[in-house]
């Protein structure tokens, strides 16, 4: 295939008559998935224009996901879907429920011709840095959930600045870049402070943290609650050789412990909320019903997407805290 612009068209700036070619050659079935096109040099020396206008043009088509580059090959057409006209990479740490409702969100208020490509790090550095170093160049834009990992900025600094977004903590190196985020030590504090006359009801208040997976601001908060308010208080990395006691009240922090507390309180033959409480983080439709009601503290997911879709396609280049409440419900 041959691509020739035409000079006398002036209205149109060159780079974008190159897309326009491909796009249309594409949507003509001149070019199918898996084609190689002609290469830089090749449209620069036939239409006279720079290099860097052919590769405006390419990078564009790139970060749409209709092609891709071959290192020492040269450029291929990867789908024929010319409809995608923006595709973000989306990193998160795990999936789980509320991370799900937060996903789905996101694709609810992005529109039409948008694609969106999730991947996953599980709290791995190695797995983080190549997922980045893989993927630079193949996006209009890229959404990061650094967790709670060390060092991600040196991988991130490799991205467009401008295309980067930073979703649910930010870490010092990371403050430069757009984001939205859950300010945790202030969730945590304003949580439990609003129900205090209910947890000094019982004689200690357990946190089970884990540092790899969780977020430093939750110990921190309930560090600083627990000294301001002369609480009794403990903290547990797991609950795999723990008894509950009547009198205690526990915070859980993921969906596996809060499952492990409620069955050992029934093997302790306890009664929640008369014995023994449970306050779990990030709330689920599940949450609502299990044992009667677990009381919550929790963002909005939900909320989180929409504002996230919102930010993206009004490029926005801000920092906002998302909101955070406890739910109350029979499980203290």
């Amino acid at each position: 295939m041959k691509i020739t612009i035409h000079k006398n068209n002036t209205h149109i700036p060159k780079y974008k008559q190159i897309i326009n070619l491909i796009e249309k050659a594409i949507k003509k079935g001149e070019l199918k998935k898996g084609d190689k096109l002609p290469s830089l040099n090749n449209i620069k020396d036939t239409n006279s224009l720079s290099r860097d206008t052919v590769l405006t043009a390419f990078n564009e088509l790139k970060n749409r996901g209709i092609i891709h580059s071959v290192v020492g090959k040269g450029y291929f057409v990867t789908t024929e879907d010319i409809n995608v006209k923006q595709k973000i990479f989306l990193l998160f740490d795990e999936l789980n429920s509320f991370k799900e409702d937060l996903y789905n969100s996101f694709l609810q208020n992005l529109g039409d011709n948008i694609q969106v490509d999730i991947f996953f790090h599980h709290f791995n550095n190695d797995i983080f840095d190549k997922l980045i170093n893989d993927n630079i160049g193949n996006y209009s834009y890229y959404v990061i959930m650094p967790a709670n990992l060390n060092g991600t900025e040196k991988s991130i600094q490799n991205l467009p600045e401008d295309k980067v977004y930073i979703l649910d903590q930010i870490h010092k190196g990371l403050s430069k870049y757009p984001a939205i985020y859950q300010n945790f030590e202030k969730d945590i504090t304003e949580g439990l402070a609003s129900i205090l006359i209910k947890i000094v009801n019982y004689e200690k208040l357990i946190l089970v943290f884990s540092d790899k997976k969780q977020p430093q601001g939750f110990l921190k908060g309930f560090r600083g609650f627990c000294s301001k308010y002369h609480v009794s208080s403990e903290i547990i990395e797991s609950l795999n050789h723990r008894i509950p006691k009547k009198g205690e009240i526990y915070i859980v922090l993921d969906d596996k412990n809060l499952i492990r507390i409620i069955k050992k309180i029934k093997e302790a033959n306890l009664i929640l909320a008369n014995d023994i409480g449970i306050i779990s983080v990030n709330d689920t439709i599940l949450k609502e019903v299990v044992a009667d009601g677990i009381t919550t503290i929790s963002t909005d997911f939900n909320l989180m997407g929409k504002r996230l879709a919102e930010m993206i396609l009004n490029n926005e280049q801000i920092k906002i805290e998302n909101p955070s409440q406890l739910i109350l419900r029979k499980s203290i």
